[in-house]
């Protein structure tokens, strides 16, 4: 089966906020865009499976509210930076209130001397204290554009990032960075903690689009979905790819700003991507079930699925047409491959180069029976 997604609409400054911080995992915004090119202003967009909230920001976009679920606390905080409004000053008001607050205690160990320096480490677990437990809208998007300059590339120009050199998508774990470090003698940046935050500040919510009524709900998405009374008219989304179990080590660094442990956290329970084969349908089945529960009569569903670069996952499509006839209630109207990721990342597994020959991505559009 094929067919083509609609014509997709123009990106604009405004979308600056989608990219308030990277993400293990990832599609690109024009997917979601074009999967809602025919929708209307008020009508309920979810995503189950939500990671950084793309979904989430594309239906913000066309004015259409929305809900995000994923068991991932990062992922969370990240989607929700995309749903509020604050002010860029509001942000950096807050910042310096959290910095001039009392000293706040440090983690120990070698990482932690590497990584920052002793006044911007002294200034983020200041700011880390400030935000744990806060959920207004200025809180959130503080803690939004913290995640996405917490770790990242070292350049020429003003600082971006507050970390010695490490890749922006994921956290590089303890004992590796510190070999990368010491064999080139890179020594953290000394730079001022509030004029980045407030130059992030000022690129994401300076233009960020008009609000929209949303949620981002932390846990596993059927149980979500079940203590949930919204009807949905809309559902994209992009499911973990078999054996794609890496989101919290991977994101340990960014978890400890969460109000996390100081180190790597390995526990794969309760990842749908730990599993495969039969249990993997089951477990991807029982959120298709919990979604058409909550979906009205007609409503659509576009999923872009594949395969790590490994393959042995499966052929993502029959795993997508699989876990679908088995929680029943989904007409699947089109199944197209969607091609392989493209270089920079910004599919799944273009995540995880070097790891072999990229298996094709594939999309699928399935409308509610009844």
């Amino acid at each position: 089966m094929t067919a083509a997604l609609p014509n997709l609409p123009a990106l604009t400054p405004d979308d600056a906020l989608n990219a308030i911080c990277p993400y293990w995992t990832m599609f690109p915004l024009d997917f979601p865009l074009g999967a809602l090119a025919d929708g209307r202003p008020g009508e309920w967009v979810l995503d189950p499976f939500c990671g950084r909230g793309t979904t989430l920001f594309a239906a913000r976009k066309l004015q259409m509210p929305s809900v995000g679920i994923d068991s991932n606390l990062v992922a969370v905080a990240i989607a929700q930076a995309k749903l509020v409004s604050p002010r860029p000053a509001s942000i950096v008001r807050l910042a310096g209130e959290l910095l001039d607050g009392p000293a706040a205690r440090e983690p120990q160990g070698e990482f932690w001397r590497w990584a920052y320096s002793p006044a911007v480490l002294q200034a983020l677990c200041r700011l880390r204290a400030g935000l744990i437990g806060r959920e207004d809208a200025v809180a959130v998007g503080l803690r939004g554009v913290l995640l996405g300059c917490l770790h990242g590339q070292r350049n020429k120009r003003a600082a971006s990032y507050l970390s010695n050199q490490m890749p922006r998508t994921y956290a590089t774990k303890p004992a590796g960075a510190v070999r990368f470090w010491r064999a080139r003698a890179m020594s953290p940046p000394e730079l001022d903690v509030l004029e980045v935050i407030a130059r992030h500040a000022r690129r994401r919510y300076g233009r960020a689009p008009a609000p929209v009524p949303g949620a981002v709900r932390l846990g596993e998405a059927a149980q979500a979905l079940a203590g949930m009374r919204r009807r949905f008219d809309w559902v994209i989304t992009s499911p973990p790819y078999p054996g794609m179990a890496t989101y919290r080590p991977d994101g340990w660094l960014r978890g400890w700003l969460l109000g996390g442990p100081p180190a790597p956290d390995y526990d794969r329970a309760g990842q749908l991507g730990a599993l495969r084969g039969e249990l993997f349908i089951a477990g991807l089945a029982r959120v298709w079930r919990a979604t058409a529960a909550r979906c009205r009569p007609g409503a659509r569903l576009f999923v872009r699925f594949g395969a790590l670069p490994s393959g042995r996952g499966g052929d993502p499509g029959e795993l997508l047409l699989s876990s679908l006839r088995l929680a029943g209630g989904w007409e699947v109207r089109s199944l197209r491959c969607a091609g392989v990721p493209p270089g920079n990342g910004a599919r799944q597994a273009g995540q995880l180069p070097g790891a072999g020959e990229h298996v094709p991505e594939v999309d699928l559009l399935a409308l509610r029976a009844g």
